[in-house]
């Protein structure tokens, strides 16, 4: 089988909003930002697209619920945040064989405008 991401079966939560206080500037830790998380994840979606039963998929509100608990704790770095929830998928579903995250950070502070900028994980 080819690596191809076409050819995986995935399951997604696309464009995921939160408002946290991550960066590396002690006012970004005070005021907050809004960043926008998207999520992706190989896993089985045959088994449970024939028995359409909950306990064979990948649950997408345990796995938002995962999400918004690591954007809820600072970090300095959008990457520290990645791998975090990468980490915390990992070990909490076993099942996924391959997951990629991005997480935007909207209107960073750099001194111009820029409408995001963006961390990139995944394995």
């Amino acid at each position: 089988m080819n690596n191809n991401i076409s050819e995986k079966n995935l399951v997604e939560l696309v464009n995921m909003e939160f408002f946290a206080h991550h960066g590396h500037f002690e006012e970004e830790q005070i005021i907050g930002n809004k960043f926008i998380v998207n999520f992706s994840a190989e896993t089985d979606v045959i088994t449970p697209g024939i028995s359409d039963d909950l306990k064979d998929a990948l649950n997408y509100q345990e796995l938002y619920n995962l999400i918004s608990e690591e954007m809820s704790v600072t970090s300095k770095l959008l990457e520290n945040v990645a791998v975090r929830i990468i980490n915390r998928v990992k070990k909490t579903y076993p099942q996924v064989k391959w997951a990629r995250v991005s997480i935007s950070k909207l209107n960073p502070p750099v001194g111009g405008k820029v409408e995001a900028s963006r961390v990139v994980l995944s394995y």
